[in-house]
């Protein structure tokens, strides 16, 4: 079998038996790590994996054409993973990867058409979806573990808190700008404790209705508004820049483009802040599974890759500061609450839906743990007196915005 002599190379951590589509077994590795034993039901596997594992491998789970007969997908991500960290590839190997990343460049030019096609769909999904998984806010991106035990909603609240205090809401009625607001969560948040102006921008049409009436709901649609929209196509300036969880789609083509209109929709004494996945090495080719079936136009950007397209904006960056672990706390509970309600997922869409997601889950957890991914929040001014000297405003501020705290101030005006 084909794939046996990748196998054979690929496998140190843990033991990966193999049970072909003729019934016969093969074994691999042998030291730590979990035990798996993978049955391929299609003889294709045998060669389509051993050229493009991360793609068909990932196919074939979804498919049912690759069951896992011993330990869990977790083991078998985990181990396939953590080899693939310390795989050292040969010529055949590293010829494949710089085509792979030539076209990893090119499929990432992403025109304003293809960038509302490449979010519908992902973020235009049932609603009832993301409301199974997702904390009652429907903050779909990292959280802010402070002691690593709060509850989804309390660390996603952290996380708001902590953003909150980097844009230095110093007085009311600032114009704030949000690009890529998801569902408004974070929108509304910023003018209910900052009594300012916001408006959210997204590519999706979903999102836009529901976070619109969110602020209805909230008595807040005078302050707060969203609009579908390209961050290409805005015009105006704002004393305050938020975009969390958005700039993964944007495609590093078109990093220069990104800055250069964050420094001009930016006032003079104007602050931004960039919160975003990362990767802590060298920059990386997207998963071609990842790209097809969840993230299509998606890219993981090394800050190496960022670093330059900043600077030739002309923006100050007056903070970095990376959140190593947290996203993968985070998609830890996301994963075990779409498990407790996988049957009411498979009646919205079907079994192949739900093994997909499954394996995007957990995929997304391990490559926090095992392959260097991390989420950067990066804070960017146009002058560089626009933020105060030292961080200790940040901590200073998240004290007082804490509930208990506001719950105490509200008792004392009282």
């Amino acid at each position: 079998m084909l794939l046996a002599r990748l196998f054979d190379r690929l496998i140190k951590f843990g033991t990966l038996t193999v049970i072909d589509a003729n019934g016969k077994s093969h074994s691999f590795g042998g030291e730590g790590g979990p035990n798996v034993t993978l049955r391929l039901h299609d003889k294709s596997l045998h060669y389509k994996m051993f050229f493009r594992p991360q793609l068909y491998a990932g196919e074939a789970y979804m498919d049912g054409t690759l069951t896992i007969e011993e330990g869990t997908l977790y083991d078998f991500l985990d181990m396939f993973l953590t080899n693939v960290q310390q795989y050292q590839p040969g010529p055949v190997g590293i010829a494949i990867g710089k085509i792979a990343w030539c076209w990893n460049w090119f499929s990432h030019l992403i025109p304003p058409p293809r960038a509302r096609a490449n979010v519908a769909h992902h973020y235009d999904l049932s609603g009832t979806l993301y409301d199974l998984f997702l904390d009652k806010d429907r903050q779909y991106s990292c959280a802010y573990f402070v002691r690593g035990n709060e509850t989804l909603e309390a660390a996603q609240d952290n996380k708001k808190r902590h953003i909150a205090a980097k844009l230095l809401l110093d007085r009311p009625g600032l114009k704030i700008l949000d690009i890529g607001s998801g569902w408004g969560g974070l929108a509304l948040y910023l003018a209910e404790v900052a009594d300012a102006e916001v408006t959210g921008i997204t590519l999706s049409e979903e999102q836009v209705k529901v976070s619109n009436e969110r602020a209805r709901d909230a008595g807040l649609d005078n302050r707060v508004h969203f609009e579908c929209q390209d961050y290409r196509d805005l015009r105006g300036q704002y004393d305050r820049i938020v975009s969390v969880g958005m700039f993964e789609h944007v495609g590093a083509p078109q990093y220069d483009e990104f800055f250069r209109q964050v420094h001009d929709l930016l006032k003079p004494d104007g602050v931004a802040l960039l919160h975003s996945i990362g990767c802590m090495g060298e920059p990386e080719v997207t998963s071609p599974w990842l790209r097809k079936y969840i993230f299509p136009g998606g890219h993981t950007p090394a800050l190496s890759e960022v670093q330059p397209s900043v600077e030739k904006s002309g923006l100050w960056v007056t903070d970095v500061e990376i959140l190593r672990l947290h996203y993968a706390e985070t998609i830890k509970h996301w994963h075990t609450r779409f498990e407790a309600h996988r049957d009411e997922i498979r009646d919205l869409y079907d079994e192949r839906f739900c093994r997909m997601w499954e394996l995007y889950l957990l995929g997304c957890e391990l490559a926090f743990r095992r392959q260097g991914h991390m989420v950067f929040q990066m804070q960017l001014a146009r002058d560089q007196e626009a933020v105060p000297l030292t961080r200790d405003y940040i901590t200073a501020w998240e004290d007082a915005h804490r509930p208990d705290q506001r719950v105490r101030a509200v008792a004392k005006s009282r």
